[in-house]
């Protein structure tokens, strides 16, 4: 007979992914991933790419239906995330048998891969480097990290499109793989990047994505909506802990404009940015020769100059360490209450 004493206590694995989590975070912001590690094997998100991609070319074909290309999308997606968190499963699996404590500093190691505290800083410190020294090498640098036409972009909007995608990658790079993590583990971050990198891959509104990458487009709303919001919360705190910023218009511009931004979570990340460094962003902007309508984030200037990315940059590090300090907070409580 089943006892309610016989179940297995949880702690042990929350605080495991805890640890693990703290770990990955220490192991990406000390050295990111390792450029020779990606020309030799990729990235485990190219690889997440190359099956979205695989199994997009052999199921979406345009001849079909609206519904059922939406149908085979939600295949696509369902066999994707089996495939991808299944080897997230054994692996942990396998770590925690064979290796005991040890398994911490390995799935760390792995979890790290998902996470982009680091490689967001960089590209978007490149954009602020590019920007100093002429607008053309800002246009070349933002590029990189944004889908807008460059060409269209002065000054103030190079400016304004980094900080836009910092604040933005903020919540769907950093905070939701590292809150997938700390409560699910490994499996819970490969399943995150995988619904994210599927999103970013297919779930566009166009001809050809529309109704195949529907499940992808809308999953991916969901699972970053509490991200979004909890990355807002960090940049407010953040705000309010660093000189020249202003926590309170920070969380006024979140309360006013982040539904009137076009995506139901980016809005979050970029009114509290905006808010916190007294500009505004988002708005109208050009991708592939259109334009797209948008709220404004923030009563601020629009204005913005490289040092505004700076500015922004050096809120985004004190939000991310904020993020890690929670976390050893919660495991030094947890772990203690444990004991």
């Amino acid at each position: 007979m089943f006892h309610a004493w016989d179940a297995p206590d949880p702690m042990p694995f929350f605080l495991a992914t805890l640890s693990t989590t703290l770990t990955a975070l220490a192991v990406e912001a000390a050295g990111g991933y390792p450029a020779r590690i990606y020309a030799a094997i990729g990235h485990p998100v190219t690889w997440f790419g190359s099956l979205i991609g695989g199994l997009e070319q052999v199921l979406n074909r345009l001849e079909l239906s609206p519904s059922s290309r939406r149908f085979r999308g939600v295949v696509a997606l369902v066999a994707t995330l089996v495939l991808t968190v299944g080897a997230a499963v054994v692996v942990s699996a396998l770590a925690s048998r064979w290796l005991a404590g040890g398994a911490v500093i390995l799935l760390g190691i792995l979890a790290s891969t998902l996470i982009a505290q680091r490689s967001l800083h960089d590209h978007v410190r490149r954009v602020a480097s590019g920007l100093s020294t002429s607008l053309g090498e800002g246009r070349m640098a933002v590029a990189h990290i944004v889908g807008r036409d460059p060409q269209t972009l002065d000054r103030a909007a190079v400016a304004r499109a980094a900080i836009e995608s910092l604040a933005e990658n903020f919540s769907d790079g950093v905070v939701a793989p590292v809150l997938y993590l700390a409560v699910a583990g490994l499996p819970g971050a490969v399943a995150y990047k995988t619904i994210n990198t599927a999103d970013s891959m297919i779930g566009h509104r166009s001809p050809r994505y529309e109704a195949y990458g529907w499940a992808a487009a809308r999953l991916d709303d969901l699972v970053n909506l509490p991200a979004s919001r909890l990355s807002a919360l960090l940049i407010v705190t953040a705000a309010a802990l660093r000189p020249g910023c202003s926590a309170l218009e920070a969380a006024r511009a979140v309360w006013r404009d982040a539904s009137r931004h076009r995506s139901p979570n980016a809005g979050w990340p970029e009114a509290a940015m905006a808010g916190a460094l007294g500009l505004r962003l988002a708005g109208p902007r050009t991708y592939d020769g259109v334009v797209v309508q948008d709220g404004w984030m923030g009563h601020g200037r629009s204005e913005a100059e490289a040092s505004d990315i700076l500015a922004a940059l050096a809120l985004y590090r004190l939000a991310c360490t904020l993020q890690a300090l929670v976390i050893a907070v919660v495991l030094v409580t947890g772990g203690a209450g444990f004991a």
